[in-house]
């Protein structure tokens, strides 16, 4: 059973914050790689909007533990 607050907002913490944008840079750091040594094309595209999808997934794994609760 999912956490009540599962589909909540729920504001990271300092530290969160912190982790986030550690996650945050190097997921920009490999689009630049893909946009950069990809070609063109509906495949290059599925990969970055998967990237992007982990990284929003990503998010969710600093702030919440598995069952949605929230990660203190």
């Amino acid at each position: 059973m999912l956490h009540e607050s599962t589909f909540q907002y729920l504001k990271p913490t300092d530290s969160q914050i912190e982790h986030m944008a550690i996650v945050r840079d190097n997921f920009a750091k490999l689009i630049s790689t893909l946009e950069t040594d990809l070609f063109d094309g509906p495949d290059k595209t599925y990969v970055i909007r998967k990237v992007r999808e982990a990284a929003m997934w990503a998010n969710v794994c600093i702030t919440r533990e598995a069952d949605g609760t929230p990660r203190v």
